[in-house]
């Protein structure tokens, strides 16, 4: 699995802001997915800097069709959130069809934790849009982060019911953590190891 996941072709996607409900053309498809992958590079590199001109030279594409996909620097970031959050959810479904008993759900829990916090370690341009995103970004994500929580909460309900997990825990306590973990990630200081903090974030949901 690669650090992000873009949709493979034929899909078809939950609009951005400014897009509308008819499905995409293959070349307009391969447009918004090149942009979105340029985005992605943009802002590994620039940070708060990034600006949509930037991500249109990257994507070799006009400015003009970096806008008629995404209007606004905002929308792009909108749409990396809605990206990583359904990759997420996908990941929790995974772990729950592959399950054979409850008495292995927390260790399918702790996988998919591992799982993601490596893909989010190892993409800059995602921990940027994950922390430098205001409640305005996440609202617009809303729908596929309550996928997210529903996916994390039935993973998590399994645990509870075989007492491998704290009996008070919840899918918000395990994205709480996570956005810990996460802004741990890239610092350059000692006992920044955000390895270890997953570690200590994991052992919290642990039964007492």
């Amino acid at each position: 699995m690669t650090a992000t996941q873009t949709p493979s072709p034929g899909t078809t996607e939950t609009p951005s802001p400014g897009e509308t409900h008819r499905p995409l053309r293959a070349d307009a498809r391969r447009n918004r997915e090149r942009i979105l992958e340029s985005a992605r590079q943009v802002f590994a590199e620039c940070g708060a800097d990034a600006q949509i001109d930037d991500v249109a030279r990257h994507a070799r594409v006009g400015v003009g069709t970096v806008y008629r996909h995404f209007p606004t620097k905002e929308a792009l970031m909108v749409e990396l959130v809605r990206q990583q959050f359904r990759l997420f959810a996908d990941r929790a479904r995974e772990a729950l069809e592959e399950l054979e008993d409850d008495d292995a759900s927390f260790t399918a829990l702790e996988a998919v934790m591992r799982r993601n916090a490596e893909t989010t370690a190892s993409d800059a341009a995602l921990r940027y849009v994950l922390t430098a995103a205001g409640q305005h970004i996440w609202d617009q994500a809303r729908d596929e982060q309550q996928d997210l929580m529903s996916a994390t909460e039935e993973l998590l309900g399994r645990a509870r019911s075989a007492g491998k997990v704290r009996a008070d825990a919840r899918s918000s306590d395990v994205g709480m953590l996570m956005c810990g973990v996460c802004s741990t990630m890239g610092r350059i200081a000692p006992g920044f190891d955000w390895r270890r903090h997953l570690e200590l974030a994991i052992d919290t949901l642990r039964p007492r």
